[in-house]
């Protein structure tokens, strides 16, 4: 293997990053028989593939299953504090795939590693928010001629390509992995669920029985945190823009309110929306002394940090993960993890049981894209052939068995003369 070109903190820290790779890959059985397969049939012989992704353990269970099928892959980091590092270093020693990524990279160097996967001039995009489309279409228009199509990862990167569609400003096809049932529905809920409050915890080590839990945003992430929060005895209220989301809050058993209302009474907020400032300057000056303000939206927008600061009078950081602001009212307030992902920021993401079906979507999709093809920019849903299979292959690698339609009934669903 010659020297593979890579930007990652420390390769001595390989070893242990293998170790941790080969853990998460027990819990990956779908991916792995895709691998298996791809090793064998080589769909992607000759694809360049861009990677921005949290470079994690089970990122790389995708990344080496892409490898197996023939492609030339490149990985950089989707978010500057979710890399962990012996990973990094393990997916380039061990198994020859430059990685561009470092944990607490600035923002230059997080936008100098997303140059550095396009320098390899793909032919796919994997994006986890959306930064590698973006840049392209900003910078780097050059490249759009070489590439076939890309895919999304999550709720914040499908809204921005939306916009790009809308606007008539997407210059290629983009399949939205996270709009998959196999993908939301699991990953976005328990993935989520799980992993934000095993974040939050690891950081304050809270006791979560008895408190005021507010949940902004009631999508499938929102469902996931305010369903586990509540398992841990937490009061759960619930703020919404969407009338039928705040219904649906409303009959699950949770208060809901405005973040005026909430932010009065609230000691853990948690932010899921995908939008910005939802916690502000008013929302702030309302808080309880020692309320724990975290995100686990994609970007670090959605807490308005530079207001947070403004009404400071100090600011410290207590433990790891976890930034005091003195308030000039008297009141402190805890920001956990900067602000961004806390699920990775303080904790490891999504459980790799989870992350096996988004990622096995992920490497289904990069096939379907160079098999099938799509002609038209746009963003398009996982097809449902590839979604099903995902979930066809989990529940048989769970020992679980489905019922089939009979003849009969399936031809009862397809015909229109049968009624009462």
């Amino acid at each position: 293997m010659g020297k593979i070109k890579a930007d990652v903190k420390n390769m001595s820290l390989a070893a242990a990053g293998a170790i941790r790779i080969e853990w998460a890959e027990r819990d990956m059985p779908v991916l792995r028989l895709i691998r298996k397969r791809f090793a064998k049939e080589k769909p992607l012989k000759g694809i360049r593939i861009a990677a921005c992704l949290h470079v994690t353990t089970e990122t790389a269970n995708l990344a080496l299953t892409l490898k197996e099928g023939g492609a030339d892959v490149a990985v950089c980091a989707s978010n500057p504090l979710s890399t962990q590092d012996e990973t990094a270093a393990a997916i380039v020693n061990e198994f020859g795939i430059p990685v561009y990524a470092i944990k607490g990279e600035d923002n230059k160097t997080y936008y100098k590693h997303i140059n550095a996967v396009l320098d390899t001039k793909p032919n796919i995009t994997m994006d986890d928010g959306a930064d590698l489309v973006s840049t392209i279409h900003k910078e780097r228009k050059d490249l759009i001629k070489n590439i076939i199509g890309g895919t999304e990862e999550t709720t914040t990167g499908c809204i921005r390509l939306n916009s790009m569609a809308t606007g008539k400003k997407l210059k290629y096809p983009i399949i939205a992995v996270n709009e998959a049932d196999t993908k939301h529905l699991f990953d976005n809920r328990y993935g989520t669920g799980q992993s934000t409050i095993d974040g939050i915890t690891r950081a304050t080590n809270i006791l979560w029985a008895g408190k005021n839990v507010v949940v902004c945003g009631y999508g499938w992430c929102g469902r996931g945190v305010a369903m586990r929060a509540r398992g841990m005895g937490s009061h759960i209220i619930v703020t919404e823009i969407d009338p039928i989301r705040a219904l649906e809050a409303c009959m699950d058993g949770y208060a809901v309110m405005t973040i005026a209302e909430a932010a009065k009474v609230g000691d853990v907020f948690i932010t899921l929306t995908g939008d910005t400032s939802v916690l502000d300057k008013s929302h702030f000056t309302k808080m309880k002394d020692g309320a724990i303000v975290a995100n686990s939206g994609h970007f670090n927008v959605e807490i308005n940090i530079l207001a947070l600061e403004k009404l400071s009078m100090a600011k410290r950081s207590l433990r790891p993960g976890i930034d005091e602001y003195s308030l000039k009212n008297g009141r402190k307030i805890y920001l956990l993890g900067e602000g961004r992902l806390i699920n990775l920021a303080a904790a490891e993401g999504h459980p790799a049981s989870v992350m096996d079906m988004s990622f096995a979507n992920q490497a289904l999709c990069a096939e379907y894209l160079v098999k099938e093809g799509i002609d038209k920019p746009g963003v398009y849903n996982v097809p449902t052939a590839i979604d099903k299979e995902v979930g066809r292959l989990k529940l048989a690698s769970m020992g679980i068995t489905i019922d089939t339609l009979t003849d009969e009934q399936r031809k009862y669903l397809e015909s229109w003369e049968s009624g009462t």
